[in-house]
């Protein structure tokens, strides 16, 4: 399974709409947009996680494609650092 970055979303895209778009590619085993936790909106990317191979079709087809008025980037996610405070 891979997880793919999903960056410069529209503000009014929904998980539900997110994996919709991506299983045109394979079967979706997640897909989240991130929102802010004091508002609740939308900050504008996301991860979904697929299979191996068709989270790579995923990414080579959907990096730079249009979505809505805004041009959204795919990238394989980097695991999360731990950030002191």
């Amino acid at each position: 399974m891979k997880s793919i970055f999903v960056g410069n979303l529209p503000w009014s895209a929904n998980n539900e709409e997110l994996q919709a778009k991506f299983s045109e590619f394979g079967q979706v085993i997640s897909a989240r947009v991130i929102t802010d936790k004091m508002t609740g909106k939308s900050k504008g990317f996301g991860f979904v996680d697929m299979d191996d191979a068709d989270a790579q079709k995923a990414i080579s087809a959907m990096s730079g494609a249009k979505w809505g008025d805004r041009e959204i980037t795919c990238n394989e996610a980097k695991p999360r650092e731990d950030r002191s405070r």
